[in-house]
């Protein structure tokens, strides 16, 4: 089935728009403005339903091709404030810095953080060797029901990790000026993080050249994805991305 049939744009520009918006910090008007300086007149309304509809479609995908998490966790949950309500995204994260799920909840209480646990399990395939959090007392309620046998670590600072992750998602809240929805925010959150992992090369920390390398490695797994919707196959997906701005 192709998924984009019914859809006036070739399937190479509406996806290379969904990747502007959730690998770069871009409003829909950005994308907008950045299209039509190549030539492509398309709203910023139509960008916006394409990131709706293909960008849960891609992180799916991602997700299901995903080469695994580490062993260690590191959990943490913020506030969010939606329509004047405050909610609270809890995220984990493993020791490589990949986002292994974020969940937005109403609440904190034991029964969200044994609600979260559980979406981890089925996530990870199994206990972790260790979690590290804060001193919630939340967390000790679902590491007692769910994961005994798991190492639980709530020594201060050991948690900047997961800490730290939080501020990608703070910059883009507040460029969309805040979530509307619930339903918009765990949307986004989860395409955002899908993307991130896959591009989560860890620049500073390789040579230049392994850097290109891994990127060149990225795209092509991120191409790969594509090609599960479009109805084409890989290699003609990546000669249509390629030089799609000459094809104009």
């Amino acid at each position: 089935m192709n998924t984009y049939k019914r859809h006036r744009f070739p399937p190479d520009i509406i996806s290379y728009t969904v990747w502007l918006y959730y690998r770069f910090n871009l409003s829909h008007r950005d994308i907008e403005d950045l299209l039509a300086e190549r030539g492509i007149t398309v709203s910023r309304e139509a960008i916006r339903l394409w990131c709706i509809k293909f960008g849960a479609l891609y992180a799916k995908r991602l997700k299901r091709k995903h080469r695994g998490y580490g062993d260690t966790f590191y959990i943490d949950e913020v506030f969010v404030k939606i329509n004047g309500k405050q909610h609270y995204l809890w995220r984990a994260v493993d020791q490589d810095g990949e986002v292994v799920d974020v969940y937005l909840q109403a609440k904190r209480d034991g029964a969200a953080a044994k609600r979260f646990f559980r979406r981890l399990l089925r996530l990870h395939g199994g206990e972790p060797r260790k979690m590290v959090t804060d001193k919630l007392r939340s967390y000790g309620v679902a590491h007692r029901e769910l994961v005994p046998e798991t190492i639980h670590s709530t020594q201060q600072y050991e948690n900047n990790r997961a800490e730290q992750s939080h501020e990608a998602t703070r910059v883009r809240e507040r460029g969309m000026r805040r979530f509307k929805s619930v339903r918009q925010a765990q949307r986004f959150v989860t395409a955002h993080a899908a993307v991130s992992n896959l591009f989560n090369l860890g620049r500073h920390l390789v040579r230049a050249q392994h850097y290109r390398d891994l990127r060149v490695i990225a795209l092509k797994k991120w191409n790969r994805a594509l090609a599960l919707y479009s109805g084409i196959g890989f290699d003609r997906l990546e000669e249509l991305t390629s030089p799609w701005t000459n094809r104009v």
